[in-house]
């Protein structure tokens, strides 16, 4: 099973950026990655995917202006660059693999530990 660790979270003002980055060990099952978060009381919901053949990218119409998703191949990393940050971004993110149809329902092969991202208004 691949092991996910996210770093980047932090705490930043409306307005701002941010840039997650998630390392995955090295396993040739990967097929497909994404970004989920979820905010206290609230269920978690999907952010970004993309398929690692191809490189073919899908994000929630929510994000999908502000945020980017990209990869490097060669570090076994994937990222989420999140722009124009508002207070509604505020939640925990989690870095999700697996093939796409178990990233999109939402059961990936694996979960990252997760990261929070704070946007003050």
């Amino acid at each position: 099973q691949v092991q996910l660790v996210e770093s980047g979270g932090g705490v930043v003002q409306a307005g701002g950026s941010l840039n997650l980055s998630c390392l995955a060990s090295a396993d040739t099952s990967i097929n497909t990655m994404g970004w989920f978060r979820q905010a206290p009381g609230s269920e978690r919901q999907f952010v970004c995917s993309m398929r690692w053949s191809g490189g073919s990218t899908y994000c929630t119409a929510s994000v999908k202006d502000r945020f980017t998703i990209s990869r490097d191949d060669g570090k076994n990393s994937v990222y989420l660059q999140m722009n124009i940050l508002n207070p509604a971004d505020t939640a925990v993110y989690y870095c999700a693999a697996g093939s796409y149809t178990d990233i999109m329902l939402y059961n990936p092969q694996s979960w990252g530990q997760g990261t929070q991202v704070t946007v003050s208004s």
